[in-house]
């Protein structure tokens, strides 16, 4: 791997790292790579490390450090949380908390639900969104079947709510597929979920990178997202919306931070004040430059603009659709059609080729980057697939040799920053490969398709 002593010149509209780095191919030279698997981790915004580098000086503590960089730095990490508010478009009352990442923010939620909460979530959705809620034994959780329009979401979803019987209910719902790209109708599930009572949690890591997220206008009570797919290193997410549950459950974690007084009792043990701010979820020192990325990351998405941003994401996804329509042996996985919006992940099978072969050759005699497996969505990849439930598959694991079929798919995502020239390489790639045939032998190593030494 070698990085160029000057950065290549992108069609993209944001300048993100990595659009300088070249990887050898197994056929011989180097090439500059294709990172088209956005929907896992979207590289870093040039914008967004220049502004980490630039406070990493005055890095300090939050909070209680009476030095100057320990206020400089405790300014800086409110004042993001005020960006991701306005990023997000919350209401005056919301809170903004900052976790790990998606996955950790819906399980702070699923942590802070009221007693006995009836939680509904379709089969569609990524496991962060799928899993967290039956860790709770008070909690009794009704899986969705998925659904293939967007108007039968929508009628599956009051059909469910129909039939509750009352007390606190939480729906929770994907704003774009991880594996399909497709928009789900989340205006529509909101007011299906309130006119029953219910609350609705909106996953928005697929979403956020790619179009406006507007809690209020949304009328969604909660909305999860993570740094590492809007243009920030890892490390860092958002839990934002009503304060009421977050502030009446029990802290997230316990530990200085999220406590407001501790006093030692008569009888040995401790009184604990918790604060009820979005502090009572964040115990511990933070992490402030994630949080500081992140909400660096959302003004350079505001000032750029998501009209302009949306519309040459579809013109990417038209290229693509395109081009994978010229080639018979691909299948395009959807759930609501050919018509239906969508952001830029679309996932694919080809006939007579092994998909983890498939994005291994991608990789080793194109450089290009895309992900194949179940993308930790396991029931939707099956569904998409017609597998049986039984069927042999896991995220990124071949269990067959390349050629032999195995339930697996592939999936290219792209977005703001990246380049036409790596969605065209793609596509040629493609056509390449289906018709040529791998130039080169792969086996399995590790549980990964690799090129043969």
């Amino acid at each position: 791997m070698s990085v160029c002593p000057s950065a290549v010149e992108t069609s993209a509209p944001l300048a993100v790292l990595g659009s300088d780095v070249t990887v050898p191919l197994v056929t011989g030279g180097e090439v500059t790579y294709a990172a088209l698997d956005y929907a896992a981790s979207a590289p870093a915004l040039r914008r967004v490390w220049d502004d980490v580098a630039a406070y990493a000086p005055y890095y300090g503590s939050v909070h209680r450090g009476a030095g100057y960089l320990s206020q400089l730095s405790t300014d800086l990490f409110e004042t993001s949380r005020k960006d991701v508010a306005a990023f997000l478009g919350c209401r005056e009352d919301d809170q903004v908390v900052f976790t790990r990442s998606t996955t950790d923010s819906l399980n702070l939620l699923a942590a802070a639900l009221p007693t006995g909460t009836e939680v509904f979530v379709f089969e569609t959705e990524h496991h962060a969104s799928l899993l967290p809620w039956e860790q709770r034994e008070d909690t009794r959780v009704t899986y969705l079947s998925a659904p293939r329009s967007s108007r039968e979401a929508v009628e599956t979803l009051e059909k469910a709510l129909a039939g509750r019987d009352g007390g606190p209910a939480l729906v929770c719902v994907t704003g774009a597929s991880n594996v399909t790209g497709e928009l789900w109708p989340v205006r529509e599930l909101a007011a299906a979920a309130h006119a029953r009572g219910a609350r609705i949690v909106l996953d928005a890591a697929q979403l956020a990178p790619h179009h406006p997220v507007d809690i209020a206008e949304a009328d969604v009570d909660w909305v999860a997202f993570s740094g590492h797919k809007l243009y920030a290193p890892f490390g860092a997410g958002v839990l934002a919306g009503r304060a009421d549950w977050l502030r009446e459950a029990r802290p997230y974690l316990a530990g200085g931070g999220a406590s407001r007084k501790v006093a030692r009792r008569d009888d040995g043990g401790v009184d604990v004040e918790w604060h009820t701010t979005a502090a009572r979820h964040e115990a511990g020192s933070p992490n402030v430059i994630g949080v500081y990325a992140i909400a660096s990351a959302c003004r350079a998405l505001s000032e750029a603009g998501f009209d302009g941003l949306v519309a040459r994401e579809r013109q990417l996804i038209a290229t693509v659709r395109e081009g994978l329509a010229e080639v018979p042996e691909v299948r395009l996985l959807s759930l609501f059609g050919d018509d239906a919006p969508r952001v830029g992940v679309l996932s694919f099978v080809v006939e007579g080729w092994n998909s983890s072969h498939f994005a291994a050759a991608l990789s080793a005699e194109y450089g290009i980057g895309v992900r194949d497996g179940l993308f930790c969505a396991h029931p939707l990849v099956r569904t998409l697939l017609g597998s049986e439930p039984g069927d042999q598959g896991e995220c990124g694991a071949p269990e067959a040799a390349p050629g032999e079929r195995s339930l697996n798919a592939i999936r290219v995502s792209f977005g703001a920053g990246t380049p036409d020239e790596h969605v065209e390489r793609f596509v040629r790639a493609v056509k390449e490969l289906v018709r040529d045939g791998a130039k080169w032998d792969y086996r399995t190593e590790d549980g990964r398709c690799v090129p043969a030494r």
